[in-house]
């Protein structure tokens, strides 16, 4: 008996539409979206790492929960230190800052000697660390003008050769006049700055332009500042005591760090009875 064939099934295909020169222009915009939904996605994920970072730093040097001068046990700052500015450490045993006015001079005050301070800390080590110079201690360096051959700054004379100390003195108080005149009143350089930080033409590369890198320089300013006052102070000592340089003075102590150190150059060399 024959086996029935069965039937074939019937088939029926569904040929998508044709793909329009529309649909395919909306291909790269969508595209697009999607790198730029992934790049949005990167950013708010580095979001809260920054910003942990930057309230780190601004509670470890701002604020009321900043360092204190004595750590764990400073007493409780004056109600006028608030943590507002940089270098606040909490301590101001004598008062000195307690009329707002008096408080904002200081300030000046002990940030452009800082400036200072540092600046005339590296004047005192460059000279006499350099063979060019011929090792000369800082307090003699300045006496080469008067020789017969005048001063070439950092033994090299063609940087600059001085042989004038009415010229340099001249040079000095109209450059320096002129950049602390606009520092102070504004001028060419920029308007309306701010007289302890002005930025703009004072600040060419562009280091403050984000504000929380710029809170974080202001605290490294002033530590590094004070630590260089205490130093110029070191060096000034140094001079009149061992009649040397500060590198001859750290080549010395390093040498013999026993034997040569500040409570043995004053103590025992020089206040001995007889000496």
């Amino acid at each position: 008996q024959p086996v029935p064939t069965p039937p074939h099934p019937t088939h029926h295909h569904h040929h998508p539409p044709p793909l329009t020169m529309a649909a395919i222009a909306r291909i790269p915009v969508a595209i697009k979206a999607v790198f730029g939904q992934v790049s949005a996605l990167k950013a708010t994920a580095a979001k809260p790492v920054a910003k942990i970072n930057t309230t780190v730093q601004a509670v470890e040097w701002y604020g009321p929960d900043r360092a204190q001068w004595l750590g764990p046990l400073s007493p409780e700052p004056p109600s006028y230190l608030t943590g507002e500015f940089a270098g606040d450490y909490g301590w101001d045993s004598a008062g000195l800052s307690a009329d707002p006015e008096t408080f904002a001079a200081y300030r000046e005050t002990e940030l452009i000697h800082a400036r200072w301070a540092m600046l005339g800390a590296l004047g005192c080590i460059v000279p006499e660390a350099l063979e060019a110079t011929n090792n000369v201690p800082w307090f003699k360096a300045g006496a080469q003008i008067f020789s017969e051959g005048g001063l070439d700054y950092l033994g090299n004379s063609g940087l600059i050769h001085a042989q004038s100390i009415l010229a340099v003195l001249g040079c000095q108080v109209v450059l320096m006049g002129l950049i602390e005149a606009y520092r102070v009143s504004g001028g060419p350089l920029g308007e309306g700055l701010d007289t302890l930080h002005p930025g703009e033409m004072f600040d060419p590369l562009g280091l403050a332009d984000d504000p929380d890198t710029f809170s974080e320089l202001k605290v490294k300013e002033i530590k590094n500042g004070r630590l260089a006052m205490f130093a110029m102070f070191g060096f000034y000592v140094q001079a009149i005591v061992t009649g040397e340089g500060p590198v001859a003075n750290w080549k010395a102590h390093i040498a013999d760090p026993s034997g040569v150190n500040g409570f043995t150059e004053v103590f025992a060399t020089r206040f001995v009875p007889g000496n």
